[in-house]
């Protein structure tokens, strides 16, 4: 995970230095053109980038294209549920956790069950998958480490990076209201790199 972040990081210095460069090597009579131009919009033109920038996607912009049918968005079971089922959800949905709540409060979070659990609590210490709760594996909700829909991507990248865990629920003063993963943070913070990449050319170009 912390070779992602860095991956990530590392283009992102990859592309300002593409467009130093660029600068560079314009002719003088261009380049003063073009730093004419940016300075004459300069009240415009940031505030158009700062507005769009990179750093901008927040957590509740991943819900929002997961949709709430989307894997993982909103993929629960219970604490009395037993782990096989837990574990024959995920295959089905195609997803490493499950967020879970109590017996009939489905926006009441308990905690969460991922496959580390299985493999950690039941695989290796030979429990039967069939005769065990999720709640006797899960990981309590007073150890979970949570985001808002508030929350920007790139923290949430940092406390999954920091804690080393793959999915974190999402959760408002009403309760539970989804789950991202590894993979859905790692995507947008690439379609942000992508999209600065695209702005920053349009600038370049007179986009701007």
């Amino acid at each position: 995970m912390q070779g992602v972040r860095r991956s990530i990081f590392v283009h992102g210095n990859v592309v300002k230095k593409a467009v130093l460069s660029h600068v560079r090597v314009m002719p003088p009579a261009t380049r003063s053109l073009v730093f004419a131009r940016s300075e004459s919009t300069a009240s415009a033109a940031p505030a158009r980038m700062e507005e769009h920038g990179f750093e901008s996607t927040k957590i509740s912009d991943i819900l929002s294209g997961k949709g709430k049918t989307a894997d993982g968005s909103w993929l629960w079971c219970t604490t009395e549920d037993t782990v096989y089922d837990a574990v024959k959800s995920m295959t089905q949905h195609n997803v490493g956790a499950l967020v879970v709540v109590k017996p009939g409060e489905q926006k009441s979070i308990a905690g969460i069950v991922t496959e580390r659990d299985y493999l950690r609590k039941m695989i290796v210490q030979g429990r039967s998958s069939k005769s065990t709760k999720v709640g006797d594996i899960m990981t309590e909700e007073n150890k979970l480490i949570t985001v808002t829909p508030d929350t920007k991507v790139l923290r949430a990248m940092q406390l999954m990076t920091d804690n080393r865990i793959r999915h974190i629920p999402v959760v408002n003063e009403g309760g539970m209201i989804g789950m991202v993963s590894i993979g859905d943070v790692v995507r947008a913070v690439v379609g942000e790199h992508r999209e600065e990449l695209n702005r920053l050319n349009a600038f370049i170009q007179g986009g701007y």
